[in-house]
């Protein structure tokens, strides 16, 4: 299990996410984790796009070790982050799917929906993300079949 403190989040929402996206960057510096907030900087209508592409960016650079993205549903910014290479967003309403979408695919971009889960239940969610690591073995060669797909785009 990797430590809080050593681990860096990038954080974005799109207007829909916005008060979970900023209260969960609030208590996840609380618990010690390295926090970037891409935005937005207010609960004003904005394309979600935008911020999917913020958050990747910062994973796929290494700003950032994992990604969080909210919005009303999480499938939006889940595809709109996928179309960055080396990202597996995944679109998690349930605690079991984020733990799975860690230990099994290796996602590295969590997405919410701030419209069907509560923050409380979104929290829950992140916990499980983050305390989940790449199971390997099996799996490690299906993540390496996903990565192989990027090149052929």
């Amino acid at each position: 299990m990797t430590m809080a403190g050593q681990l860096r989040l990038a954080l974005g929402s799109d207007h829909a996410g916005f008060e979970q996206k900023s209260a969960a960057a609030a208590w996840l510096g609380q618990l010690g984790y390295g926090v970037l907030d891409m935005g937005p900087l207010n609960a004003e209508r904005v394309d979600y796009p935008d911020f999917a592409a913020a958050v990747a960016r910062q994973v796929q650079g290494g700003q950032a070790d994992l990604g969080i993205l909210f919005c009303g549903t999480g499938i939006g910014m889940a595809i709109a982050a996928n179309k960055l290479s080396g990202i597996r967003a995944a679109n998690c309403l349930q605690v079991e799917l984020a733990r799975l979408a860690r230990e099994h695919n290796e996602a590295n971009v969590l997405t919410l929906s701030a419209r069907f889960s509560t923050l409380e239940q979104n929290k829950a969610i992140i916990q499980a993300f983050l305390e989940s690591e790449p199971a390997g073995g099996r799996h490690a060669i299906r993540v390496k079949k996903i990565s192989e797909l990027e090149r052929e785009c």
